[in-house]
């Protein structure tokens, strides 16, 4: 995984914040709108191929926990549905790169994490009343 081609997402904003974060190695884009971010790189459950994104992130102990949240989209994200599929994934921290194992908190877990990720980006309660989904809390452990 680490010396195949990445493709980053193709949003606009998305991919202008990844490219600053991977060409300063962190020092920029690492805090995006006041909170911290990380770059999430999944295999692609289809084509195969290697995906880039950034994600909001918070910590429960060593762990990293992201939000598939999509704005409250009626559908999941497309890295989460790769990372299901594929739980091995890689992640950069800051200048930091490890790679690590994705796992969806289980309802009890997410019951606990949820709190943790809306202190950072309040609008997840928000996003989760727009859709009728489950929208999962996703638990990232270095490996």
């Amino acid at each position: 995984m680490v010396d195949e081609q990445v493709i980053d997402s193709p949003r606009g904003w998305v991919a202008d914040h990844i490219r600053e974060y991977v060409e300063s190695d962190g020092k920029k884009g690492h805090l995006w709108r006041g909170v911290p971010t990380l770059l999430l790189t999944t295999r692609g459950r289809k084509s195969g191929q290697l995906r880039r994104t950034a994600l909001i992130y918070g910590q429960d102990g060593d762990r990293y926990l992201i939000v598939g949240s999509r704005g409250g989209a009626a559908t999941h994200p497309l890295w989460y549905e790769n990372l299901v599929a594929d739980a091995n994934v890689r992640v950069q921290v800051g200048a930091e790169k490890f790679s690590a194992r994705a796992g969806t908190a289980d309802p009890e877990e997410k019951r606990c994490l949820w709190p943790t990720m809306t202190a950072i980006w309040p609008a997840y309660d928000e996003y989760q009343t727009k859709t009728t989904r489950d929208i999962p809390v996703v638990i990232l452990e270095r490996v």
